[in-house]
């Protein structure tokens, strides 16, 4: 295996643990890129990236530009002489000058099995659709949005009560073990990388946060995918009277057409809270009061089980 000189760029957890994967091989990692510091938390202080902590740990140069298409910025990865960037979740667009710059270009891992979920949310909206398998991408990257010839592909099953947190982890970790053996070979992967298919294209549009009000008329089938799918973030919510509450788990019980409105609660017990949906039942199994903790949906009973009450109506704020 020949030693690379490599420049990582990507900035959350999913691209930390490629940077922690890389930090133990022979490879000459010579810098890190990652997005900016950001406010965060209740009082918005500055907070540094998961991938800036690691490379900070690890004693290497940290570079924080707001943008790639900047003539410094370029002149700067340019300066650094690099064989390759490997970037993951990085999160800033690469002009072509960028892309042109290291001498056998630039590798993205990309948490979706391409072409299907090209964009930025390929993990949610695996989930959110009820896909089976999942998977990693590492392409050659080019101008395109997760459009670059593919290098190396590999799948994994989605488990049927999958969140976006379980399916992260899955994926982080699949993906650090394929870009070491990709990277151990480079040359033969990249004379040997392939197009993409022409067919299957989907598009992991950027999960927004109104997306996360729970629609009751739904079905309760599609509502706890979506629920895991926004697991851990931006998280589902809905109200009970004047009480907002997030929703972190829950499960389809019944797809027959229930007799009770949309958002009645149907029944409580040790095993959730049963509330009726355009069709089915979800039985939410995890819950949170706003400014309260995570808790099952026993034990949010045992200290709030009168918001639960059976005929209960849960919706907007002014519903009863």
């Amino acid at each position: 295996m020949s030693t690379l000189r490599i420049v990582f760029a990507g900035t959350p957890g999913f691209a930390a643990t490629h940077l922690n994967a890389l930090l133990d091989t022979r490879h000459d990692l010579v810098a890190v890129y990652t997005q900016p510091d950001r406010p965060a938390g209740r009082g918005r202080k500055l907070q540094v990236s998961p991938v800036k902590h690691m490379a900070q740990r690890a004693g290497l140069p940290v570079y924080q530009p707001l943008s790639m298409k900047d003539a410094a910025t370029q002149r700067q990865l340019d300066e650094l002489g690099a064989d390759l960037l490997v970037v993951v979740a990085y999160g800033l667009i690469l002009p072509q000058v960028i892309l042109d710059t290291p001498l056998q270009g630039c590798l993205n891992v990309h948490a979706s099995l391409l072409p299907r979920w090209r964009g930025a949310a390929p993990i949610q909206r695996a989930i959110e659709s009820g896909d089976k398998k999942s998977g990693i991408t590492i392409m050659q990257m080019d101008a395109g949005l997760d459009t670059g010839d593919v290098l190396a592909i590999r799948s994994t099953s989605i488990s049927a009560g999958c969140t976006s947190a379980d399916l992260h982890d899955q994926l982080a970790t699949l993906g650090a073990g394929l870009l070491l053996e990709v990277l151990a070979d480079l040359s033969t992967y990249q004379s040997n990388a392939r197009k993409q298919s022409d067919l299957g294209i989907t598009y992991a549009h950027k999960i927004l946060k109104t997306e996360a009000e729970i629609d009751w008329s739904r079905e309760a089938r599609d509502l706890g995918r979506t629920i895991r799918a926004f697991n851990p973030s931006p998280v589902c919510y809905t109200f009970a009277g004047m009480h907002r509450l997030k929703i972190w788990y829950a499960t389809a019980i019944s797809e027959t057409v229930s007799h009770q409105p949309p958002g009645t609660v149907i029944q409580t017990g040790r095993e959730g809270i049963v509330v009726s949906c355009g069709t089915g039942q979800l039985q939410i199994h995890q819950l949170q009061l706003a400014g309260g903790k995570l808790v099952t949906a026993e034990q949010f009973l045992n200290a709030k089980g009168a918001l639960f009450t059976p005929g209960t109506r849960l919706g907007g704020s002014a519903q009863p």
